[in-house]
């Protein structure tokens, strides 16, 4: 019987689609509502207050789920690692929330194909090929397009979505590659315990120093420690929480339990859900330029996915040769 909390046995793509596409969706709604929020609070104050209700809630579903001992990864380094590689990614996302749209941080962040296909020669030995260089010339013209340099509406701000997205793709791989047996609510809690862990240090930070006005006034999501605390904020952290907390569970769970090359494509929804409550809550919709984009970045996210798709049962065909090969000597 499938259990979420329990470590995995084996790969089950119909479950991992389910769990993939769940996740997506709750994450999206949760993205929205911290968007909504930003403007009467500040990054580190939501980190914390969200991070609190992450770890309470955490704690409920390891009691609800057989014990406490749920919450212990069996190799603590990758898990902690990759956890801080998920803070490293909330702060760029998040951090530019209040000016830009939705679809902008969803484009930004779902430039992360590219960047495995970066790193997949350094950190994999893997040879950068034609088609990989083709999906990374596509996602490029992609993410170009989005962020359109040329318009005067163009901020840096906008770049720091594609920095996450950079966090993000070295998040997945070490899933794959580091933790895939480990139990999803122990690697969900070390990201709640981390992402407090951050809060707190950039609010009591930036309150013992505070930043210069000039600075505050333009940016006072980030450069503002601790703003006065609003009724608002505590309710939207709670939901946020719980939202934050089932989704990465989900992801972390469909990950451990298919291949990443194929459900790599699939979490490429994160855009077509980043519109639906862009236009439900913020009555925003993406531009011609920012439809194109998207459309491109999906392209290379899906060319990149197939060709280690096809590249990995090519190595399984080969390997199941060599061993007729052997038993018929």
């Amino acid at each position: 019987m499938f259990s979420l909390f329990s470590r995995p046995t084996r790969d089950s793509p119909s479950i991992a689609l389910w769990l993939l596409l769940t996740g997506i969706f709750v994450l999206a709604l949760q993205d929205s509502l911290i968007k909504s929020i930003s403007v009467q609070t500040s990054y580190w104050q939501f980190q914390t207050l969200r991070a609190a209700g992450n770890l309470s809630f955490a704690l409920i579903f390891a009691i609800a789920g057989g014990g406490l001992h749920l919450l212990r990864p069996r190799r603590a380094g990758p898990v902690y690692f990759r956890a801080f590689l998920m803070t490293l990614c909330m702060f760029c996302f998040f951090s530019a929330a209040p000016f830009l749209s939705l679809t902008q941080m969803a484009a930004g962040l779902y430039t992360y194909p590219l960047f495995i296909t970066l790193l997949a020669g350094p950190v994999l030995g893997e040879r950068l090929g034609a088609w990989r260089l083709f999906a990374l010339i596509l996602g490029t013209g992609g993410a170009t397009l989005v962020l359109s340099p040329w318009e005067d509406g163009f901020s840096p701000l906008q770049i720091l979505p594609i920095i996450a997205g950079f966090f993000y793709a070295a998040n997945i791989l070490t899933i794959r590659r580091a933790c895939r047996f480990e139990n999803t609510l122990a690697m969900v809690f070390a990201v709640a315990v981390l992402f407090i862990a951050s809060g707190i240090l950039g609010s009591v930070g930036l309150s013992l120093f505070p930043t210069d006005l000039s600075l505050q006034e333009r940016m006072p999501f980030v450069a503002v420690g601790w703003p006065v605390l609003k009724w608002a904020v505590v309710g939207t952290a709670a939901v946020t929480a719980l939202l934050n907390l089932t989704g990465n569970l989900f992801l972390s769970r469909a990950y451990q339990t298919a291949n990443a090359s194929w459900l790599a494509p699939i979490e490429f929804s994160y855009l077509i859900f980043a519109v639906f409550w862009g236009k439900t809550l913020f009555d925003t919709w993406p531009d011609s330029n920012a439809v194109a984009g998207m459309m491109l970045i999906g392209c290379a996210g899906i060319l990149t996915a197939w060709r280690e798709g096809r590249r990995r049962m090519g190595q399984e065909n080969s390997w199941k040769q060599v061993w007729r090969n052997s038993a018929a000597a």
